[in-house]
This record gives C-alpha cells, sequence and structure tokens, in this order.
C-alpha cells in the first residue's frame, strides 16, 4: 500500500480555506481560526500559544466521523513557527488522533481502548498507540503496561525532522492486526507506517493494535487537537496545519 491502489477510498478532506468546519461534518470545535498564509488554496488552520498560558487559542481540537475500516491512512501539511519550542520531555504536544468503534463520538483520547497518534516530539515524527481503558478487560492492554497511569508504544522517526518552519508533508497509515480466535490470540501482522516530505521514515510490520476482546474494532474517528501538558511549554509559537485527507490507502503528497 505504498502509493495509490484500486482500492482506495477517499474518507473526507478537509482544504481549511474557510472556517465553516461544520458544514462540512467537523463536531466539539468551538472556534477556528484561518490563516492565509497556507501550503495551498486561501486557508489553513492555525493554532496559538501564548506566553505564560499553556491553553491553545486561536482553534479548538475538532473531530469528523468517517466509514468505519480497519486500515487507516492520512496526510497533511504542518507547519511549526520559527520560534517554536518543544516540551523538554519525550512526550507532548499531541497534535493528531484516530479513535476506534469501540469508543463513543466524544470519548477523550487519554484512556480509550485504542487511540492512536500522529505528531512531531522532540523533532522527530512519533506515531503512536495506548489502550488504558484495556485494563480490566479479559486479554488486558496490548500496548505495554501502565507507567504513572499511562501506556504506550512509541514508533518515532530515526532522524530529528522538525528543525526549521517550513511546510512539511506528514503521512502516515495504521492497519489494525488479524485475529486468530480459534487459539483465542492476535496476530501480530499490524502495520505502522509513516512518511515525512514524501520520504518513508517510519515502517513497522508485526504490531499488535487490538486483542481477541475486540474482533468488531475498526477506525472510524478522528481527532485534531495540539496540547501541551501543565508545566511543558512556556513559550509564544504556533502551528498550522493544511491539505487534510483521510484515506484507506497512501495517496501520497501534493
Amino acid at each position: 500500500m505504498d502509493q495509490g491502489s484500486d482500492q482506495e477510498m477517499i474518507l473526507f478532506e478537509e482544504t481549511f480555506d474557510d472556517p465553516e468546519l461544520e458544514k462540512r461534518g467537523w463536531y466539539d470545535g468551538s472556534a477556528c481560526r484561518i490563516s492565509d498564509d497556507s501550503f495551498r488554496g486561501t486557508g489553513c488552520i492555525e493554532y496559538e500559544w501564548i506566553l505564560h498560558d499553556q491553553r491553545v487559542q486561536g482553534s479548538s481540537p475538532q473531530r469528523h466521523l468517517f466509514e468505519p475500516v480497519e486500515g487507516v491512512y492520512i496526510r497533511f501539511y504542518l507547519r511549526l513557527s520559527k520560534d517554536w519550542e518543544w516540551s523538554g520531555r519525550n512526550y507532548h504536544p499531541h497534535l493528531t488522533h484516530f479513535l476506534t468503534t469501540e469508543n463513543s463520538a466524544y470519548h477523550g483520547p487519554a484512556a480509550s481502548h485504542l487511540t492512536l497518534y500522529i505528531e512531531p516530539v522532540a523533532g522527530r515524527l512519533r506515531l503512536a498507540a495506548t489502550d488504558i481503558q484495556n485494563k480490566d478487560m479479559p486479554h488486558g492492554l496490548t500496548q505495554g503496561p501502565l507507567r504513572g497511569g499511562y501506556n504506550g508504544k512509541f514508533y518515532d522517526s530515526e532522524d530529528k525532522l522538525f528543525v526549521d518552519d517550513k511546510w512539511h508533508c506528514i503521512e502516515a497509515y495504521f492497519q489494525l492486526n488479524t485475529l486468530d480466535t480459534v487459539n483465542d490470540s492476535p496476530n501480530p501482522d499490524g502495520l505502522v507506517k509513516g512518511w515525512f516530505d514524501g520520504e518513508k521514515v517510519i515502517d513497522h510490520r508485526n504490531v499488535i493494535l487490538r486483542s481477541t476482546d475486540f474482533p468488531d474494532m475498526k477506525f472510524n474517528q478522528f481527532l485534531m487537537a495540539p496540547y501541551f501538558g501543565p508545566g511543558l511549554l512556556n513559550n509564544a509559537q504556533k502551528l498550522w496545519i493544511d491539505e487534510l485527507v483521510v484515506d484507506t490507502e497512501r495517496i501520497g503528497p501534493l
């Protein structure tokens, strides 16, 4: 699935040329700031942090549902402001997420049956997965043990990629693993792949994202929610997102 196929199906796309996101299926948002300094078209969505206030400004988190699928691809263009600072930790900021049919349309990403992450962390592209809500399920957690109340498996690019204030193309693909229902166990055949400006920088082909507790699990929700945790940022900075597509196969950069 590295570049398109006859089975490709665009689930939804967004150019952010105007702030009328609700008219195009977005929900659970309270604000949308459009900047004209876009990668393409007349606009892009802008998120801002101001000095001494870690709450995101300008635009709010936004969600979009799509047809349930077992394999999901995303492409968007991301730009970080010239004065961008990282958290100083090996986590945050969060940026974009996928959730599944096993949780509700308004469920938070932090403690779900499966949340996927596509985000820049300390200059690297990170793809990650958590499943904290599964701690009491019959087959337990699939994304590692809880540490400090959280768990997760990280799939990072080897190199630091976010080193300037230019637009960059971010792509990711996730495929749920299959299940061995006879032996009541997951097959290690899930996929996690990532690309930066068209170059593959993350490639894992033996991933487990679900257990047999969730035979009907599918991806069906996208959440865009830039976030720095308390005490992790003391800087005025912005980011912009443009030309977002959620698909079933990779379509590549514009």
